[in-house]
């Protein structure tokens, strides 16, 4: 259960990141200033609900076993922005998201 809602943090997160992203993202003309305010106000509703669940998460599970394993952020973060945008990904960045998986799966087995 408890992987389950850290992972559920992390993708919340993840969400508000990538609309913020989005709402930094070129937009023309009238409707610029309406396109950002939306995405950074999804963003600010996802990224609430992530702090909710996470304070929920952070009342039953030790700090240095929850904290880490929200590093998956980065890994959901660089995948989803290299399938949305197209942004890319090299070979040592890549090679450090299997070390923080790696990692991640370490901490994983005191839970």
């Amino acid at each position: 259960m408890m992987y389950l809602l850290i992972f559920l943090v992390s993708l919340l997160s993840c969400a508000g990141q990538l609309c913020q992203k989005h709402a930094a993202g070129a937009s023309s003309g009238a409707d610029e200033l309406r396109h950002r305010v939306r995405w950074l106000a999804i963003s600010l509703l996802l990224l609430g609900g992530a702090m909710l669940v996470w304070l929920w998460v952070l009342q039953r599970v030790p700090v240095g076993i929850s904290y880490p394993m929200f590093s998956l952020n980065f890994v959901l973060v660089t995948l989803a922005a290299r399938w949305l945008w197209r942004e890319p990904v090299s070979l040592r960045h890549g090679c450090g998201l299997l070390l923080i998986v790696a990692g991640v799966m370490c901490m994983g087995v005191n839970l």
